[in-house]
């Protein structure tokens, strides 16, 4: 059941990814693609999230809400990512992350100067969440 519903989300994030226009910023664009209720799971939800970065695009130092869990896959070029106090990775598409409630993320750029970068990045929270996204405290 799941992956029929997968399949046409990925359709249409990747129809979503082939329209969008490239913004050229620093600061990543960023745009929620897909929202749905869990039924097998009361008050949570999935929330798809296109992160698209212009060459030498990055987002700021961040973390998400301590009800999320994130899942995210890299759909083109390349993306630096730390999280919490590892290291600072390099994933290239088609490679993914994830991370756990109340982690940070303190480095999310695009590896490449020259060419852009686009993430998914899929949460599991909780229903009544709307902001995904929190600066990091200095």
């Amino acid at each position: 059941m799941i992956k029929p519903i997968l399949g046409l989300t990925l359709a249409a994030l990747l129809y979503t990814a082939a329209a969008a226009n490239e913004t050229g910023e620093k600061d990543a664009k960023v745009t929620l693609v897909y929202e749905h209720a869990l039924p097998n799971v009361p008050g949570k939800s999935i929330k798809g999230i296109l992160v698209e970065y212009g060459p030498g695009g990055f987002s700021p130092g961040h973390r998400h809400p301590t009800s999320a869990f994130i899942y995210a896959t890299v759909l083109e070029g390349a993306i630096r990512s730390q999280v919490n106090d590892g290291p600072v990775k390099v994933y290239k598409a088609g490679e993914n992350f994830s991370e756990m409630p109340g982690d940070r993320h303190g480095v999310s750029a695009n590896a490449s100067k020259t060419k852009p970068a686009k993430l998914l990045a899929v949460f599991v929270v909780d229903s009544s969440q709307k902001e995904l996204t929190f600066p990091l405290k200095k």
